[in-house]
């Protein structure tokens, strides 16, 4: 029977038929409200800036600007006070956000941060006899202001003086503290050196370093050459350093500075970056969207050739 079964090509009619197709409009709405959440983790991923996760990488920089210009003023002891006792409070105003380092008979005597209010407030050991109070300020770039108002006032742990000492000769009985750290900056979980020098006194000596962050080592020395103390910060900050030394008589010395730890505080990673995972995942998932909009207007487009075509056949058929 198969012999007799005669196959015959089937002539298209050229009439469209109902034609199925797909509801786009959904599709859109899909897209759109998968797209929302994608945009919040963008934009909560830009508010990572400020504070970035752990192994980020970025570069930030500080523009060198105008150095201050306005000079702190040493407001208490007045001028020609004299005193019995050391340590004395010097205090007075400064500019805001600037350090404050004071300098008797010109040697470094001690630094202060500048407060928010204006002022400044700082424990000094004195020299005997006279001494000349300065008061300089630097802002976070270490650039110079102006020198304060010169205060003298007078130290009378001797027979009075009314002149300056005439030499810086230690080598008698007051025990004195000093350091070239004026303005030192490091980094957290790096160490820090900081020169002292005993000057004066009678050896051994004993100098007591307290940290400012709730940690002191003891140094034992036995002459006046000058020495590192080490210490590592773990956070980023401004640490005010007291330096308490003894000799082998008794006398006391101090001296307090300040200490820059540059970074963010209590952040330990760079500013102005996004994590990696973050970008990693930002990576994936936006060019993946765009992959799923560009199928579906695809598809739009082929679906609309396509009835353009059967129609042009169409018409031609019934031409």
């Amino acid at each position: 029977m198969l012999r007799h079964l005669k196959l015959s090509e089937h002539h298209h009619s050229g009439r469209l038929r109902p034609h199925e197709h797909t509801s786009y409009l959904g599709l859109g709405i899909i897209l759109l409200i998968a797209a929302l959440p994608l945009i919040v983790y963008t934009v909560n991923a830009e508010g990572e800036r400020p504070g970035p996760s752990g192994g980020s990488v970025g570069l930030s920089g500080t523009m060198p600007g105008k150095a201050p210009t306005v000079a702190a003023n040493i407001k208490t002891p007045t001028s020609e006070q004299r005193f019995s006792t050391s340590p004395v409070t010097i205090s007075g105003s400064c500019p805001s956000n600037t350090l404050v380092e004071l300098f008797k008979n010109d040697i470094f005597a001690g630094s202060t941060p500048c407060s928010d209010s204006g002022t400044f407030s700082l424990q000094i050991d004195l020299m005997i006899g006279q001494n000349r109070l300065i008061a300089k300020v630097y802002d976070a770039l270490n650039q110079p202001g102006p020198d304060s108002n010169t205060v003298n006032i007078y130290y009378d742990a001797m027979p009075t003086q009314s002149s300056a000492l005439s030499s810086l000769n230690f080598s008698g009985s007051q025990l004195l503290l000093n350091t070239n750290a004026v303005f030192r900056g490091s980094f957290p979980n790096q160490e820090l050196n900081i020169p002292i020098s005993v000057l004066g006194g009678t050896p051994p000596f004993a100098v007591n370093v307290m940290w400012g962050d709730s940690s002191n080592n003891v140094i034992s020395r036995n002459d006046n050459i000058e020495f590192n103390a080490t210490h590592t910060y773990k956070e980023a900050g401004t640490f005010q350093v007291s330096l308490q030394a003894s000799d082998s008589t008794g006398r006391v010395a101090f001296l307090t500075f300040a200490v820059i730890v540059n970074g963010q505080t209590g952040i330990a990673s760079t500013d102005g970056t996004i994590s990696a995972s973050t970008v990693n995942r930002l990576l994936v998932l936006w060019p993946l969207y765009a992959a799923l909009v560009a199928i579906v207007v695809s598809f739009w487009l082929g679906e609309q050739r396509e009835k353009r075509v059967l129609h042009t056949h169409s018409l031609m058929l019934h031409s």
